[in-house]
């Protein structure tokens, strides 16, 4: 049997939201920028999180998470200009905000647990 991994189960979910956000901000708002870079960063989080998993050695693994951490601060940073830009809710942006920090919190945890266990 396959073991749960919180952190791969929520880049996913995350990286769906993203995804369904993009459909919006191109289909009701137009924006094409924007949209195109924070979907490029918010699917890498957990792209990279996959890839760490089958790293070939535990140095490959904390590369593949610093990678994912790099891309959630990207995010954030998207999110943010998209409230500011008016394209997203203070609502849409919090609710964003929240699931990235938790996905950056998982991953300077697994980080450092893994940095530690070297």
């Amino acid at each position: 049997m396959k073991e749960k991994n919180i952190l791969l189960d929520k880049t996913l979910l995350f990286a769906s939201r993203i995804v369904k956000l993009n459909k919006y901000l191109v289909t009701q708002k137009q924006e094409y920028i924007i949209s195109k870079q924070i979907i490029r960063s918010a699917t890498s989080i957990g792209a990279n999180a996959n890839e760490a998993v089958y790293g070939i050695s535990k140095a490959d693994f904390i590369a593949k998470l610093h990678i994912s951490l790099k891309e959630t601060a990207e995010t954030e940073y998207w999110i943010k200009l998209l409230f500011l830009s008016e394209y997203i809710t203070i609502q849409e942006k919090n609710s964003l905000l929240e699931d990235c920090l938790e996905i950056k919190k998982i991953l300077i945890s697994t980080i450092n647990t893994s940095k530690e266990s070297q």
